[in-house]
């Protein structure tokens, strides 16, 4: 007795995300259809010309542009930056380099430190109870 397993699938929104991709800047087949694992994959390991020109030029979503200016999504909210960015205006930004970039980057170091000194103490503890 054998069940077969329907392919795993997931919403265009879900596989946009997984890719680090706009959703509505995706072409009207992705943006309509359902995306399966396999399909994911592929595009992945294989991409098309539109996600090659969208991962390279945007827009990209929030949690794109946060990394790449090197601050949280929250700093970009903070910042009042709420729409997807290209790539050009990204760099258009860290070119300015506007007061909020700064303070956020600052805030995202302090962070990042933190991070890494209560890892470490977690570590050291760790290792003592060993």
């Amino acid at each position: 007795m054998s069940s077969q397993q329907s392919p795993q699938t997931m919403k265009p929104a879900t596989a946009a995300k997984k890719l680090g991709v706009y959703l509505p800047a995706t072409p009207a087949a992705f943006q309509e259809g359902v995306v399966s694992r396999a399909e994911l994959n592929e595009l992945q390991t294989n991409p098309p010309e539109w996600l090659r020109e969208l991962r390279q030029n945007g827009p990209h979503p929030r949690p794109v542009v946060a990394a790449r200016l090197g601050i949280s999504i929250a700093g970009l909210a903070r910042g009042g930056v709420t729409e997807p960015l290209t790539t050009e205006q990204i760099e258009a930004l860290r070119e300015e380099s506007p007061e909020w970039l700064e303070k956020e980057r600052a805030t995202q170091a302090e962070v990042r430190k933190e991070t890494a000194r209560i890892k470490k103490l977690q570590e050291e503890k760790e290792a003592k109870e060993s």
